[in-house]
């Protein structure tokens, strides 16, 4: 037996769990987006038809999918830039030799991405409660009129952001971390010794080093940001007046409640080519830079 074909024996368990459990499921979905699959056809598959493009053309003239979609725009727009700011920020304060305690705090920081959304999501509805919220109770002692942060249109979405930043930070200070540390020392030395201050050093040295992660953590970050269903889901249930409804919480919204199954498969695939477009434009834009 060749060295091809014994990779390939080793390969298959792995080949097979992928296309019964990733592969087919999805050629499966992308064909239920060209039916009118929805409970009727559920209840008896003699009711399902084939609409082609159908399903695609009405979401694209639903102003509730142009809504959802600017939505989680805004969503990966102003929390990608914080949550990849703050990860950063605390990597180079635990990275820093004044800091002391340094397994404690990873661990304290790395811990909300452990645990549950749905119970975290719950606590923070607490938090921010119009009447008994510590975050209100904090504001009226520095004489500031209580916020409806998860029942105004205009704040609900900035409180969802921040509870996400917080709850996924952790996850990429810990890459940064390592992308940190693997930096050799005497750049930093000879930098110092050539009178470099710590801006010039974390422009010149650090950044252009932590390039290719920063690069990963973008493009990690941006894709997870763009599944944004659970914080609503739990929070303010795509409210108040439809303002924190993403795109993935009206794929639920068509699929388990209306039951439009053909409908809710669309607007995953429509996600999924709008994820893939915004991916394939920052790893075009990161190779421009690197050839420049």
């Amino acid at each position: 037996m060749s060295r091809q074909n014994a990779a390939w024996w080793f390969l298959a368990p792995a080949l097979i769990v992928l296309g019964l459990f990733f592969l087919l499921p999805v050629i499966a979905a992308l064909l239920l987006s060209l039916t009118d699959y929805d409970l009727y056809a559920l209840a008896d598959v003699r009711n399902l038809r084939f609409v082609a493009l159908a399903n695609y053309w009405d979401l694209l003239h639903r102003p509730l999918f142009w809504s959802a979609l600017g939505h989680t725009f805004y969503f990966v727009i102003v929390g990608v830039p914080l949550s990849i700011a703050t990860s950063l920020g605390a990597a180079l304060l635990l990275n820093s030799p004044l800091a002391r305690f340094k397994p404690f705090f990873r661990t304290a920081l790395f811990a909300p991405v452990v645990t549950t959304v749905v119970a975290v999501a719950v606590i923070w509805r607490y938090l921010f409660n119009t009447k008994y919220g510590w975050a209100n109770y904090g504001l009226s002692g520095l004489g500031i009129d209580p916020i409806d942060w998860l029942g105004d249109p205009h704040w609900a979405m900035p409180t969802i952001i921040l509870f996400a930043v917080w709850k996924n930070f952790g996850y990429n200070m810990i890459i940064f971390l390592a992308g940190l540390q693997a930096i050799p020392a005497d750049l930093y030395e000879a930098a110092r010794i050539d009178g470099a201050s710590v801006p010039s050093q974390f422009r010149h040295i650090t950044l252009p080093m932590l390039a290719p992660t920063l690069l990963m953590v973008s493009i990690l970050t941006v894709s997870g940001y763009f599944q944004l269903f659970a914080e609503p889901y739990v929070m303010t249930e795509g409210g108040p007046l439809q303002s924190t409804t993403s795109v993935l919480y009206l794929m639920y919204e068509e699929g388990f409640k209306w039951w439009n199954l053909g409908s809710a498969s669309a607007v995953a695939f429509l996600l999924f080519v709008i994820m893939f477009v915004v991916t394939a434009g920052m790893l075009r834009l990161s190779r421009r830079k690197v050839a420049a």
